[in-house]
């Protein structure tokens, strides 16, 4: 789950965009417009840590593109973020509300640090240092960050505080992803894991496979996969396989048991970063594997659900031949050589900026609720998400089974041709 040094996310979003432009017949300016981010923003945070010295850290927000609307993007905390990588997912993020047809467009955002090794106070610091350093290009108006890798809704708490002292008045809409009580939605906690079961519920109907008969396998242990495997085992399937990242060795297990995951039993032996203790999963009755093993299951579906690049054409060849479904909760996990071999297998992929559009989705919903200060109930929330993913994936296999294409490509032509539209609309191009 490592990141590796030589792999390029922006170059794989741009190899993926290029494949799809070719396949539209784009224009070279829509295509030059689209194939890099509108804006990007570097700059230096520094802050007075706990032990009176100054250190400073990096920090970045690339804005894609806000054709269709406001920027929208989680913002990581990691000490290997890279520039690259922040510009990868802020075309992710356009391609995404596209697919999911929310009126906003792709933002990402980081800052170069590791929070396991800072104080709440210092990680304040860095939160309000962040916004100060671009109050004027982020806002209910212009660009809404989020939590991603390593944050949570006390930093958003922070950078709204500081954005709303900077401009002296309530804008809740200006970031999401905040606690439920200060602006934050119902639902949200939930609404990545659900929308992609909601998405495995369409492609089970279409493939005539009914849910109880199945099996899967998780890579990962976070939010997503958490709450996947509730609505997943709700529908009557069974998880026999999830792997997690172990904090002190720096490396994953996969831990299996043949009669079925129990996923309040291993939340209950879980550490807060995610770690599954390997000493009481044996005793409850779970085979401790290398981490890797998750992919080897033979199971009728698999759900990457932890970083980027993690189906590689090294591993694909390993995926069992009862596989039938990747449905992909993480972004960027399968690379495009791996890609094009479960094409060939005709294994059935729900790709990630439609799998996972459910956070991005209620994020929206999360935005709505605060620029109108007026909050829904979770249950209205989730019948609101899981009409748009439904929508979203009926769009998408409809172009698929028409245009006879991998359902990744038909995801990137309905998004790009929307994004283009909306460019070409205004006259951008």
């Amino acid at each position: 789950m490592g990141h590796d040094a030589s792999f390029n996310p922006f170059e794989m979003a741009r190899q993926q965009f290029d494949k799809t432009a070719d396949l539209i017949g784009l224009d070279d300016g829509t295509r030059s417009l689209l194939r890099s981010p509108l804006r990007e923003f570097h700059f230096s945070i520094p802050v007075r840590m706990d032990d009176g010295t100054v250190q400073v850290f990096q920090g970045f927000r690339v804005q894609h593109n806000d054709a269709r609307g406001p920027g929208k993007g989680g913002i990581r905390f990691h000490p290997q973020e890279t520039i690259d990588t922040v510009r990868a997912l802020s075309m992710w993020m356009t391609w995404k509300c596209a697919v999911a047809d929310i009126p906003l467009g792709g933002g990402k955002g980081g800052v170069i640090c590791d929070p396991h090794n800072l104080s709440a106070r210092e990680q304040e610091a860095i939160c309000r240092g962040w916004v100060r350093q671009l109050a004027r290009n982020v806002g209910p108006v212009a660009d809404v960050p989020a939590p991603d890798v390593m944050t949570n809704p006390q930093h958003m708490l922070w950078m709204l505080d500081e954005y709303e002292a900077i401009h002296g008045g309530h804008y809740p809409g200006m970031i999401t992803g905040k606690p439920v009580g200060m602006g934050g939605s119902l639902g949200r906690t939930e609404a990545t894991g659900y929308g992609v079961i909601y998405c495995l519920r369409e492609a089970l109907r279409e493939l005539d496979m009914n849910a109880a008969d199945t099996t899967m396998s998780v890579q990962g242990f976070g939010n997503v996969a958490q709450y996947a495997i509730e609505l997943y085992n709700e529908m009557g399937g069974k998880v026999v396989c999830v792997s997690s990242w172990d904090q002190e060795e720096q490396t994953t297990y996969a831990f299996h048991r043949a009669n079925g995951v129990d996923r309040d039993e291993l939340l209950g032996i879980t550490d807060r970063f995610g770690g599954i203790d390997k000493a009481k999963a044996k005793e409850a009755g779970y085979d401790v594997l290398p981490g890797d093993d998750w992919i080897k299951q033979d199971v009728d579906i698999l759900l990457p659900a932890a970083l980027e690049n993690q189906i590689t054409e090294k591993n694909v060849n390993l995926i069992a031949e009862r596989v039938k479904i990747i449905a992909e909760g993480a972004n960027g996990p399968t690379t495009p050589e791996a890609d094009a071999v479960i094409e060939k297998r005709g294994i059935f992929m729900i790709p990630d900026f439609l799998a996972n559009a459910g956070g991005v989705t209620c994020s929206y919903f999360e935005q709505v609720q605060c620029n109108m200060n007026y909050f829904w109930e979770r249950e209205e929330v989730l019948t609101k998400l899981d009409q748009k993913m439904t929508a979203a994936y009926l769009s998408i296999s409809e172009m698929a089974q028409r245009q006879k294409v991998y359902m990744r490509d038909a995801a990137y032509v309905v998004a790009i041709n929307r994004v283009a539209a909306a460019c070409r609309d205004r006259g951008w191009v």
